[in-house]
């Protein structure tokens, strides 16, 4: 808290360009915004991660301070942990000029754990859940592979997955 007091000033005169993630019709670009933290998850995440106490919990964070500073430039993000469940759920809301509604994004932080196919499905049907409950209007899933020596190359992915009528996006890093 005391560190966010002391930059709010700045942090308030900063101007972020928001040409690359907004949308022209105002909507938030999550697939833009996600795959630039895929891109960035790559670069810098060994460097990043190895500075939480927590290690499960260090790309969640990071992925946490990487759309806040985007978010703040106009929505919010509501966090919501289940802890002890390896899991944190996040709900971005975005305010759209031309319509009394919110944009609602649901995301779901998933560290992989046993198999792909294992948190793919528990994750799958979490982020339904949790777009049901919030009456959110997109939804992506996050899966963490953390495996040591695994090549980038097999950690990075997009796909869509159709659960219960609805899309959900989900993203590998």
């Amino acid at each position: 808290v005391i560190p966010r007091q002391l930059t709010a000033s700045t942090e308030e005169m900063t101007v972020q360009e928001t040409v690359w993630y907004v949308a022209p019709d105002a909507r938030l670009d999550m697939a833009k915004l996600l795959t630039a933290f895929q891109q960035f998850f790559q670069e810098h995440s060994e460097h990043w991660v190895e500075r939480f106490d927590y290690k499960e919990a260090g790309p969640q964070l990071l992925l946490q301070a990487f759309l806040q500073r985007i978010v703040n430039g106009g929505g919010r993000i509501e966090r919501e942990y289940g802890l002890g469940k390896m899991r944190t759920d996040l709900l971005v809301i975005w305010p759209l000029p031309s319509s009394p509604s919110p944009q609602k994004i649901v995301l779901e932080l998933k560290v992989l754990h046993k198999s792909l196919n294992q948190t793919l499905a528990a994750g799958l049907e979490q982020t339904w859940a949790y777009l049901d409950r919030c009456g959110a209007g997109e939804g992506h899933l996050v899966i963490f592979d953390r495996t040591l020596g695994k090549p980038w190359e097999d950690k990075l992915f997009t796909r869509r997955e159709m659960v219960k009528g609805r899309t959900i996006t989900v993203w590998g890093m």
